[in-house]
């Protein structure tokens, strides 16, 4: 064991924590191969709509949004923007970025953050 080795917070734990929340099966439905998660702010965002729009369809639009996105760039990290009605009805630009990197396996899996989290 390392020595230096403090602590480990695993992918797996954030899922079951809330700290992010898993969408791999809509992403699969999107074109994405590998497993996607959003973070908690995200799924605020999309929560706090009212009822014009449904959550299935903002998350379809984000994933629609990161993954035309993602074909324009040959990096682990694609930054973009969504626009969003919100619940004062005004359209907001929201900032996103994406990471793709290593899984609690060593597999290939994907993040959706707001521009300020990491």
């Amino acid at each position: 064991m390392d020595p230096d080795f403090v602590y480990s917070y695993t992918r797996a734990q954030a899922i079951a924590d809330g700290v992010l929340i898993d969408v791999s099966d809509m992403a699969r439905q999107a074109g994405f191969k590998h497993p996607v998660a959003i973070t908690a702010g995200i799924q605020a965002i999309l929560n706090a709509f009212s009822n014009e729009q449904d959550y299935a369809g903002r998350l379809w639009d984000l994933l629609c949004v990161f993954w035309f996105e993602a074909q324009k760039v040959a990096s682990d990290t694609v930054r973009f923007s969504v626009l969003f009605r919100m619940p004062n009805e005004k359209l907001q630009d929201t900032e996103l970025w994406a990471k793709c990197g290593p899984g609690d396996q060593m597999e290939p899996v994907i993040t959706i953050m707001l521009i300020n989290e990491d």
